[in-house]
């Protein structure tokens, strides 16, 4: 089955707008990648500044390829475009990994 990558990003109120900027920016980045099968950054409604970048691939090796590829080429290349790299929106960040072990979808018809 499937793997989970949910990275949690700590983002004060003054950069959320920033943040969603950025990722929309990005908008189709990922899409393309062997092995990607879904993504979607979650902003919170309350009580926590936490925001969630929810990605699921076929496996951990395709995670891999594209965090070793494309996505430090991105981070390199943002960098490069600019002159220094823009300040980060996120004043912390971790990655939660999982295996999915069961999933559900609506009943078509």
């Amino acid at each position: 089955m499937s793997i989970v990558k949910i990275n949690v990003l700590t983002v004060p109120a003054e950069q959320r707008e920033v943040l969603e900027q950025r990722f929309a920016s990005r908008a189709g980045a990922v899409e393309g990648s062997d092995g990607f099968e879904w993504f979607e950054l979650l902003r919170p409604l309350e009580g926590t500044d936490d925001y969630l970048v929810y990605t699921r691939w076929r496996s951990e090796e395709d995670f891999q390829k594209w965090m070793d590829g494309p996505m430090r080429s991105a981070h390199r290349d943002g960098a490069a475009a600019g002159g220094e790299r823009p300040k980060p929106a996120a004043s912390g960040s971790s990655v939660w990994s999982f295996e999915v072990v069961q999933q559900a979808a609506p009943k078509q018809g």
